[in-house]
């Protein structure tokens, strides 16, 4: 696993090598001191030789002045071999993201993947950026201190062979019983940060229905439920310092005691013990260095493990198998659904779509209309392969949908969806994703066909205003308009409108329909609505119950014989005059 997501870190290579180049020096230095400064006990103190004081103590100073050097490098080198991963590993899931269908974007929570957008990625860099340094060091320390501390005394260094294990023992009970610790804080900040989108998204309903109470404690509950996961993962951890320092001052003193009695019997010089102590010191402090990095690399495993799911997520829809053509585009908009059966999960118990066949022929207008949940979205959004059909086939213009590639099959279908989206931008920004390179002209032309004209020069500064996120500073009405004229500057060869006119009035959702059909003659355009106004022109008319086909027909053909569309048309006519 952490194979896997380090192998992102290729780019910055030369500087997790430079960084580890710097500590091993860094490292050499800093052993040398301890050597200087027994020679300095054992000759300058010992003979009274200030001149030899002064130079060893001058080539202390030299060595200590480098290795700060070198250890500055090494932190610079490491936090941009850091960042580095971090941001390769942002890019990467992003990259997977974008190529996600409904059905994978499905599968995970919308503040999940933010989640490991974030503060997954954040462990892993930190990981690497503070711990790189003391993944070096600390056995460069340890193994040099150690050959060194046997060279000076191999009889007292034999306090090792007790203390390494028992050290080694303590760090894995830690290790073993914080690891699942992480992935559950981790789990846990998906749920705050669910809640918190959540609440931030519907944040006029939650005042409108005055449920900010209720919101505050839904939020208290994650939040305390993250509080005490990362409390129990950290009060965990926290027992590696003290379970390490337990047993380093441990060895400390059972080195003192027997180098003590050496030194009274003439078997060890003071200064010698001086040095061995040092050298001591820098294989304990290693140790408790490789405990903690032990203890980073426990939670960026957690964190590693979700990036990698979502790295590793098989796109549903795909154009590796059916693509026969790469340079397929579709040229008429001409549509057939051949007994199409649809469901959300393989293993679902029942289809969404069963067994629906129609056609649609090139430049007409077709309406859908159907009962709540009858999957009216789910039929539309098939055909520009948002997802894929479980059973038979879906057409466009005699090719199936699979064989086209996806980029030229998306281009030449214009959505404009059940649920608005505009951008953070101007709202000529938002038009021109239609067409990046649209011209003036052109924008104004889409305008008028979805009566955007009738508001844009009420807006502060007409198509330079800027929208809020979601464009939370237009109305429902004009969000629709603005969907609809960035749809038809797209100049698609087929149009869906699901349900995209629910927000205007009668009058004006009649404007743009004739709009419609005078802007874009040849275009096939697809209308889900809810009211038969807005479909009663339409070339045909597709009743779906229950996600299978009831009816299809013209507007005349179905009020003789269709009991639903008769029913709703009279309801409709009867509210109407009413």
């Amino acid at each position: 696993m952490l194979i896997r997501v380090f192998s992102y870190m290729k780019p910055y290579r030369k500087y997790a090598f430079l960084a580890g180049l710097c500590v091993a020096v860094e490292c050499m230095f800093e052993l040398i001191i301890p050597v200087l400064m027994a020679n300095i006990v054992d000759v300058g103190v010992k003979n009274g030789d200030t001149g030899y004081i002064f130079t060893q103590g001058a080539l202390m100073c030299l060595c200590a002045v480098i290795a700060l050097f070198l250890g500055a490098g090494s932190a610079k080198f490491a936090a941009v071999c850091g960042q580095g991963l971090g941001a390769e590993l942002r890019r990467e899931e992003y990259k997977k993201i974008q190529a996600f269908s409904f059905a994978n974007t499905d599968r995970f929570q919308t503040s999940s993947l933010v989640t490991r957008l974030t503060s997954d990625v954040t462990a892993v860099q930190n990981a690497v950026a503070t711990g790189l340094r003391p993944a070096v060091r600390s056995p460069v320390m340890m193994i040099t201190a150690l050959v060194i501390s046997f060279t000076i005394n191999a009889k007292l260094a034999i306090v090792f062979v007790v203390a390494a294990p028992l050290l080694g023992f303590l760090l894995w009970q830690i290790v073993s019983r914080v690891r699942p610790m992480y992935g559950k804080m981790q789990a846990a900040i998906d749920m705050v940060n669910r809640i918190i989108q959540e609440n931030l998204t519907a944040i006029r309903v939650v005042k409108a229905y005055v449920r900010g109470d209720y919101e505050n404690e839904k939020f208290k509950e994650v939040n305390t439920n993250l509080q005490s996961t990362a409390e129990k993962a950290f009060r965990l951890a926290a027992l590696n310092m003290p379970a390490m320092q337990l047993v380093m001052y441990a060895t400390i003193v059972a080195i003192l005691w027997f180098g003590g009695k050496l030194t009274m019997v003439g078997g060890m010089e003071v200064g010698a013990l001086t040095g061995f102590l040092s050298y001591v010191l820098q294989v304990l402090n290693s140790l408790m260095m490789i405990s903690a990095v032990f203890l980073m690399l426990t939670r960026s495993l957690a964190s590693c493990k979700r990036i990698v799911e979502v790295l590793d997520e098989k796109i549903d829809v795909t154009e590796e198998e059916g693509v026969t053509d790469p340079g397929a585009e579709v040229a008429a908009g001409d549509i057939v659904f051949d007994h199409v059966s649809f469901k959300y999960k393989a293993d679902g118990k029942e289809d969404v779509l069963s067994d629906v066949s129609f056609h649609i022929r090139a430049g007409q207008t077709v309406g859908i209309l159907g009962q709540t949940g009858a999957a009216k979205s789910t039929l539309v959004q098939l055909i520009p392969r948002l997802y894929d059909v479980t059973g038979g086939a879906v057409y466009v213009d005699g090719r199936n949908v699979k064989e086209y590639p996806l980029r030229h099959l998306r281009d030449a279908i214009a959505m404009v969806l059940q649920k608005n989206t505009l951008f953070s931008g101007t709202v000529k920004e938002n038009l021109r994703w239609g067409k990046e390179d649209a011209t003036d002209e052109e924008i104004e032309a889409a305008c008028a066909i979805a009566c955007v004209d009738e508001f844009i020069d009420r807006l502060q500064n007409g198509y330079d205003t800027e929208l809020g996120q979601g464009g939370v500073n237009v109305s429902g009405g004009q969000k629709q308009r603005l969907c609809i004229a960035r749809a038809v500057l797209k100049a698609p060869k087929v149009l869906i409108l699901d349900d995209s006119t629910s927000a205007v009035d009668t009058a004006t959702e009649g404007k743009i329909r004739q709009g419609l059909a005078r802007g874009l003659p040849g275009t096939t355009k697809i209308i889900i609505a809810q009211r038969v106004t807005s479909v009663q022109d339409a070339d045909q008319i597709i009743i779906l119950e229950d996600g299978k086909i009831d009816a299809v027909g013209t507007h005349d053909e179905l009020l003789k014989t269709n009991d639903f569309y008769r029913g709703l048309y009279e309801s409709q006519q009867k509210g109407a005059l009413e």
